[in-house]
C-alpha cells in the first residue's frame, strides 16, 4: 500500500522554527542600536531647538538683554506670532520626556531685571545665561550619551554615565570629559 502523505515531518517545523530564531537573534540587537541612535538624535535635536528659540526669544522678546527663565516661557506665544517653542518640551509640569530623554533646563545665573517681555509670561524676568541638558531616561537602553548645551549655543556630548551638570562662561563642560558634537 502506499501512503500519499502530505505536510510537515516534525524535523522539518523545528528546523524551520530554529532558522527564524537565529535570525531573530541577529536582528534584534541592529534594532534596538537603530532605536539607541534616533533617540540620541532626538536629544540632540531638542537641544539644538531650546538653542534657536533662546536666541529667538532674547532679540524678539527680551531686547537683547537675557534668556527665558523656564522652557514654560518659550512655549508661550507671544501676542502676535507663534511660540518660540515646540509645546512638547513644556516643563511646566516637571522636565519633560522625549524619546527617551529627560530634557531639564535652568538658568545658571541671577535673574536680570529687564522690560516686560513680548508674551508676557515673565515680565520684567530674564536670565543671564542658561543650562539645558538631556539625559536618557535609562542609561544603556534609551541612550548612551548625555548631552548639554548653554547660551554658547555648543551642544556637548558626555560617553560615560555621568551628566552635564554645568558650562562654563569659558564653555568648559562639568564633567571636563564633555566632547562638542561636530
Amino acid at each position: 500500500m502506499i501512503r500519499n502523505s502530505k505536510g510537515f515531518t516534525l524535523i522539518e517545523l523545528l528546523i524551520v522554527v530554529a532558522i527564524i530564531g537565529i535570525i531573530a537573534a541577529i536582528a534584534v540587537p541592529g534594532l534596538l542600536r537603530a532605536r539607541m541612535s534616533g533617540n540620541e538624535a532626538s536629544a540632540i535635536g531638542s537641544l539644538r531647538a531650546v538653542n534657536s528659540s533662546q536666541l529667538n526669544y532674547n532679540v524678539n522678546c527680551a531686547a537683547n538683554s537675557g534668556y527665558a527663565p523656564s522652557l514654560a516661557v518659550l512655549v508661550t506665544p507671544p501676542a502676535a506670532g507663534q511660540p518660540f517653542l515646540s509645546p512638547d518640551l513644556d516643563d511646566t509640569l516637571g522636565p519633560p520626556v522625549k524619546s527617551g530623554f529627560t530634557v531639564t533646563y535652568t538658568g545658571t545665573n541671577a535673574v536680570v531685571s529687564a522690560l516686560a517681555t513680548c508674551n508676557g509670561a515673565a515680565a520684567g524676568t530674564v536670565l543671564a545665561d542658561y543650562l539645558a541638558v538631556a539625559d536618557p531616561t535609562a542609561w544603556g537602553t534609551s541612550g548612551n550619551r548625555h548631552f548639554g548645551t548653554s547660551e554658547a549655543q555648543t551642544i556637548f556630548q558626555e560617553m560615560t554615565n555621568a551628566p552635564i551638570t554645568a558650562i562654563s562662561a569659558a564653555g568648559v563642560p562639568v564633567p571636563a570629559t564633555a566632547t562638542p558634537i561636530k
